[in-house]
C-alpha cells in the first residue's frame, strides 16, 4: 500500500490510498499547503494500526 500526493485543479493538495494492485481505496480532502496533506498522511498512518474493525451488518 502507498499514499500519492497530488495537486487538483483547484491548486490544493490532495492524497490517495493506494493498494499494491493499483486500486485507489480512498481520496483526502483537499488542503492549501502539502505540508498538512503530509500531516494528515503522518496522522492515518499511525492511528490505523490500532484501529478496531466495527462490524454492522450483524445484529
Amino acid at each position: 500500500m502507498k499514499f500519492t500526493i497530488y495537486k487538483d485543479k483547484a491548486g490544493e493538495f490532495r492524497f490517495r490510498i493506494v493498494a499494491t494492485n493499483g486500486n485507489v481505496l480512498a481520496a483526502s480532502e483537499g488542503y492549501s499547503a502539502k505540508a498538512s496533506a503530509i500531516k494528515a498522511i503522518e496522522r492515518i498512518k499511525s492511528d490505523a494500526a490500532g484501529s478496531d474493525v466495527i462490524d454492522e451488518t450483524t445484529a
